[in-house]
C-alpha cells in the first residue's frame, strides 16, 4: 500500500511539473495601443539573442551606422537586463526590401531587420546602414523598434531618427511626451570608419497602460 502511495505521489509531482510554464510560455501582453507587425518580436525563432548584433546588408554600399543605448527600468535609473529589442528599417532606395524567403512579419518589414537582448547593465547595440528616406519623401528616414519585456509585455516606440534631416517635422523635434523617454532622434558622431548614435529608452514610460 505504501509503495502505491509513492508512485502516485510520484505521478502527481510530475504532472505538476509538466504544467508549469517556462520563461518561453509566459503570457504576453501588447501594451500602448493597437501595433500592426509589434508580433514580429517573437520572431527570432531559436536565435540565440545577444547585446549586439549587424543586421543583414551592413556589408552592402552605404553609411555605416552603430547604434547604442541603455535600456532602464520604469525608474529610469536601474539598468534593464534581458530586454528584447526588434529593429527594421528600409534599404538605401527607401524600400523594405525582400530576398523572397521571408517569412512571417518578413515579408512586410524586409530582410533588414533584427533583435538585441540587453545585457546585465541594460546596454544593447547593433550595426547597420542608415536607412534611405521613401521614395515619396513623405517621412525622414527612420528605424522602426518594438521593445519585449522580460514579463512579456510588448508595444512601439517612435522610431529611430537623424538630426539635420530636412523631412523631419515639428511634431517629431518638439515631443512632450515621447514614448520609451526619447524623441529617438540621434546625433550621429564619426568613430573612425563608423558613425555612431546613442538612445536611451525607459520601460514603460509614457506608455498607455502600462501598469
Amino acid at each position: 500500500m505504501k509503495r502505491l502511495f509513492a508512485i502516485l505521489t510520484l505521478y502527481i509531482l510530475i504532472g505538476s511539473c509538466a504544467n508549469t510554464p517556462s520563461p518561453d510560455q509566459q503570457e504576453t501582453r501588447l501594451v500602448g495601443g493597437p501595433c500592426e507587425g509589434c508580433e514580429a518580436v517573437f520572431e527570432y525563432g531559436d536565435k540565440k539573442l545577444s547585446p549586439v548584433d549587424t543586421l543583414p546588408g551592413f556589408e552592402d554600399e552605404g553609411l555605416r551606422i552603430k547604434v547604442t543605448g541603455t535600456i532602464y527600468e520604469n525608474d529610469g535609473k536601474t539598468p534593464a537586463k534581458d530586454v528584447i529589442l526588434y529593429v527594421y528599417h528600409t534599404d538605401q532606395n527607401g524600400i523594405y526590401a525582400t530576398k523572397g524567403d521571408e517569412t512571417g512579419w518578413g515579408k512586410r518589414h524586409g530582410y533588414r531587420r533584427g533583435w538585441v537582448k540587453t545585457d546585465g547593465d541594460g546596454r544593447y547595440t547593433f550595426y547597420t546602414l542608415k536607412p534611405g528616406v521613401y521614395p515619396n519623401r513623405t517621412e525622414a528616414a527612420h528605424i522602426h523598434p518594438t521593445i519585449l519585456e522580460p514579463d512579456g509585455k510588448y508595444y512601439w516606440l517612435g522610431s529611430y531618427l537623424f538630426e539635420g534631416d530636412t523631412l523631419l517635422t515639428d511634431e517629431q523635434i518638439n515631443q512632450t511626451a515621447p514614448r520609451g523617454g526619447s524623441t529617438g532622434i540621434m546625433t550621429l558622431k564619426k568613430e573612425g570608419d563608423i558613425w555612431v548614435g546613442t538612445r536611451d529608452i525607459i520601460l514603460g514610460k509614457h506608455i498607455p497602460g502600462y501598469e
